[in-house]
């Protein structure tokens, strides 16, 4: 047997103390969707309710509010997620234990929101709900670009240390 990545490792500690929470995302239930991201871009029109689901590939957080990117089978949609919208009561673990550190990029999620459009002319979905469809234990590969830089960034470093009269192998 394989032996796991650290990643893999935080993972599954992570789908644990989702168990904890009382949230098993292995069978995901049923998620009714209304929207696909392509559906959003093309139809727009702020203010109108929609429900998706993807997967989480990019999340910034910005203390009580993050931007995300939600990827379905038809592209990618950015998203705006609000602690006090996805937290109307006192109680705000929904995002800052669930979201903020209990969910990985490559997780399923399903939201429901509303379109509108940010400063700077993004279309994206307000969430006012989401729900953990399925944890990814295993981290999403590289793309390929990025795996050139990588080997680039270190031929360029073994380079510099020869350069500079050490040969570490």
């Amino acid at each position: 047997m394989s032996q796991l990545s650290e990643q893999e490792i935080v993972r599954r500690e992570k789908l644990s103390k989702l168990r904890e929470l009382g949230i098993n995302p292995y069978p995901a239930d049923l998620y009714p969707v209304t929207h696909s991201s392509a559906k959003v871009k093309s139809d727009f029109s702020e203010g109108k309710k929609v429900v998706m689901a993807g997967r989480l590939m990019r999340k910034k957080i910005q203390g009580k509010a993050a931007f995300g990117e939600l990827q379905d089978s038809e592209g990618r949609i950015q998203i705006y997620i609000n602690r006090d919208e996805i937290c109307p009561g006192e109680d705000k673990s929904k995002y800052n234990d669930i979201f903020k550190k209990l969910l990985d990029l490559g997780d399923f999620i399903g939201i429901e929101g509303e379109l509108f459009n940010t400063q700077v002319g993004e279309k994206t979905v307000l969430v006012k709900n989401f729900t953990l469809l399925s944890k990814a234990l295993k981290p999403l590969p590289l793309p390929k670009l990025m795996r050139k830089e990588i080997h680039m960034m270190n031929l360029t470093t073994l380079k510099c240390v020869t350069v500079n009269g050490m040969q570490i192998w």
